[in-house]
């Protein structure tokens, strides 16, 4: 069971690394409910070991296209973001260590493997995969993109991903850059 969803994990993030042209450097945020994917209401139902399998499929992707993964706790931390230190210089850092039922069992594990952790309050990611229906539009760069996946199921989770882009300004006589769509 945690190999065929590290696997459909590992798809999923590539198909979203695919459709967002993520590049090296950039950040993918990912909300997962570890209790949608074992088929439970979220929130219900945390576990680890779920949590574990979907983070090593995700994160084996981005460790390989060297992107930024960072990790959206649930409401409990008011959806704080984990990510390594590295990802975000500047940014403010909160205190705050996740647990499976205070911050889910995605958010702990971030925290658990990433070299240098840093707790957040926001970023805004150039791409975001939403497993279980966690709400992760808040994280995405303007312009988020719906991206209609192919692999959107992980265990009994439905995946819901988008992708940024640059806003369109200067009316009917602009031209645009077809890279930045």
């Amino acid at each position: 069971m945690y190999e065929e969803i590290r696997k459909q994990a590992e798809n999923v993030a590539n198909e979203i690394c695919d459709a967002g042209k993520l590049k090296k450097g950039q950040i993918l945020v990912v909300g997962c409910s570890s209790s949608e994917v074992c088929g439970d209401k979220i929130g219900t139902n945390s576990n680890l070991q779920v949590a574990e399998a979907v983070f090593e499929g995700i994160y084996k992707v981005t460790q390989e296209r060297g992107i930024y993964l960072a990790a959206q706790c649930c409401e409990h931390l008011n959806r704080a973001i984990i990510v390594e230190r590295e990802a975000v210089p500047n940014a403010y850092e909160v205190n705050v260590v996740p647990q499976p039922k205070a911050g889910g069992s995605f958010g702990t594990t971030a925290y658990n493997t990433f070299k240098d952790p840093i707790a957040i309050e926001e970023i805004q990611a150039n791409a975001g995969i939403d497993i279980g229906g966690t709400l992760i539009g808040m994280h995405i760069k303007k312009v988020a993109v719906p991206v209609k996946m192919e692999n959107n199921i992980i265990g009994q989770a439905r995946v819901i991903a988008a992708r940024s882009r640059a806003k369109f300004i200067g009316g009917g006589r602009a031209h645009y850059n077809e890279d930045l769509m």
